[in-house]
């Protein structure tokens, strides 16, 4: 039989173990720090800045539903296939706010919106005139009348709407006279509360005198002048030497013959 070898494995030498020892032990990795540092607050110009933005955000949509109702109210009045307030949806107005459409301030509130053509509103005449009176529906409309009629009854104001009375009734292109009926009946809706003697005066002149069917802004305007300026009943103060019309004239005239 063949001998056993009774011989030990040799030791394993130094150079193997710490070669076992590099494969077996593994660096350990470093997990990165979490950092816990607090978030800096917000700078007080950034909170401005957002308070300014949600500010303007607001104020924005208050506008807008401020439109919307002023909208809602001129399309309740509004012709739909003319997209316009006509004089038919004018008059339901004047009747809802329980004032008549020969009122004057009906055409103060036409001045105020700056209507171009007489019986007529746009949209956009309707949006630019309530937000100057600060109305979006009918009750505030109708508490803003007396307001509008001392806005236009002071002096400046007074004076464009006076104007005004009178581009109104030119109701066809490239007119530039009114009729004296109806100079007549404007007289009395826009002087006559002031000047009832003038207007009287004057009217009746106009009625009886067959030399004008028509008159000019510049007669409109200087009835105006006359009216403020001249002393009435005696005209002690008029002079025809100055710039005053004609018709004036003979106006001064004819009452100075028919009061002797």
């Amino acid at each position: 039989m063949p001998r056993t070898s009774k011989r030990k494995a040799a030791p394993p030498s130094s150079a193997s173990v710490k070669s076992s020892d590099s494969l077996s032990v593994r660096p350990v990795e470093k997990k990165p720090r979490t950092s816990k540092r607090k978030a800096a607050p917000p700078s007080s110009e950034s909170v401005k800045s957002s308070s300014v933005r949600s500010g303007k955000a607001g104020a924005v949509k208050a506008v807008t539903k401020e439109v919307d109702r002023i909208d809602q109210l001129f399309d309740s009045y509004a012709n739909k296939d003319l997209g316009l307030i006509d004089p038919e949806g004018v008059e339901t107005l004047c009747s809802d706010m329980g004032v008549q459409h020969t009122d004057v301030r009906i055409l103060m509130l036409a001045w105020k919106l700056k209507a171009k053509k007489q019986g007529y509103f746009s949209k956009d005449e309707w949006r630019t005139g309530l937000k100057a009176l600060k109305v979006d529906n009918l009750e505030k409309l109708k508490k803003a009348l007396p307001t509008l009629e001392t806005e236009v009854m002071t002096p400046p104001n007074f004076e464009d709407f006076y104007a005004y009375a009178f581009k109104y009734c030119l109701t066809e292109e490239m007119q530039k006279c009114v009729d004296v009926e109806t100079i007549c009946e404007l007289l009395n809706l826009v002087l006559g509360s002031q000047f009832c003697a003038q207007v009287d005066s004057i009217t009746e002149y106009l009625k009886f005198q067959s030399d004008y069917r028509v008159l000019t802004m510049d007669q409109w305007v200087n009835f105006y002048r006359f009216c403020h300026e001249i002393s009435f009943p005696d005209l002690h103060n008029y002079d025809s030497d100055q710039a005053w019309p004609l018709i004036l004239d003979s106006f001064v005239e004819w009452l100075r013959e028919k009061r002797k």
